[in-house]
């Protein structure tokens, strides 16, 4: 149990230091990294989204032998001595892209250490505010060096819920009708524009709740592993796409109920 440990410390360390690269290189990037390369129907992809998933992908892959799950290239594999069973790293190296295209400050690098379908690790970097948010699922989870914990919360009408809608969102009457119904529960709702940030959110009890639909897994890795590691819960169930899921955590007092 103690060699795990140290094995995770150490490459929550690796991933500290990707995501600060990652982010020093967005904070400082020149203007045409923010030039739009394609746009989506709901979503559009910079050249920045690139070149710092360039960054975190050389830093990991120099550190270990582990695929790599990224939102641009997708599965990368590192070396043969990889087995399926092994675990992956899963990138977003710019969660918010259509936010920072803009500079609306609500966007982040995040990186995860998965097994299966279970978060090993994961760190969420605000390049934006300095802020770095580090942990181990089922451990602890930290804000800049500093134990944090979800909310106390434990009435949803009292609760704030982070949210959004994916580019893989439903938009038909009924599917917003039943996402309406279950939200307008809360005391509040939130839309940040980045799944990573509001997790983060969560694990350190700013926000009590988030949700999403068909939301892409590497937007959410790194954070469930913070919810793990801060005393919180999380459901996942497969979305209607590859590496899509629907998304609940929360405090341990409403994930009772609302799980």
């Amino acid at each position: 149990m103690e060699e795990l440990q140290n094995k995770l410390n150490n490459f929550l360390e690796i991933a500290e230091y990707a995501a600060r690269e990652a982010g020093q290189f967005l904070v400082n990037c020149p203007t045409e990294s923010r030039f739009v390369e394609k746009h989506l129907r709901r979503d559009s992809k910079l050249l920045a989204d690139r070149e710092s998933e360039n960054i975190i992908v050389d830093i990991l892959s120099s550190q270990s032998d582990y695929s790599i799950l990224t939102e641009e290239t997708g599965l990368v594999k590192q070396s043969s001595k990889s087995a399926s069973n092994d675990p992956f790293w899963v990138v977003d190296p710019l969660d918010g892209s259509v936010n920072f295209s803009r500079e609306i400050p609500m966007c982040c690098t995040s990186i995860g250490l998965w097994s299966g379908n279970n978060p090993l690790l994961g760190v969420v970097y605000d390049f934006n505010r300095g802020e770095i948010f580090s942990g181990i699922a089922n451990s602890n989870s930290t804000l800049d060096g500093k134990r944090i914990e979800v909310s106390e919360t434990s009435n949803i009408e009292d609760a704030i819920l982070c949210t959004g809608f994916p580019v893989n969102t439903d938009f038909s009457t009924r599917s917003l009708s039943d996402f309406v119904q279950h939200v307008s529960d809360y005391k509040k709702v939130r839309l940040m524009g980045s799944a990573a940030l509001s997790l983060a959110y969560v694990a350190c009890g700013r926000v009590d709740s988030y949700i999403e639909e068909d939301i892409m897994l590497w937007d959410v890795a790194a954070g469930l592993a913070l919810i793990l590691g801060a005393g919180g819960r999380f459901s996942l169930s497969s979305g209607r796409h590859k590496w899509s899921y629907k998304v609940y955590a929360s405090n341990k007092n409403i994930a009772e109920k609302d799980l």
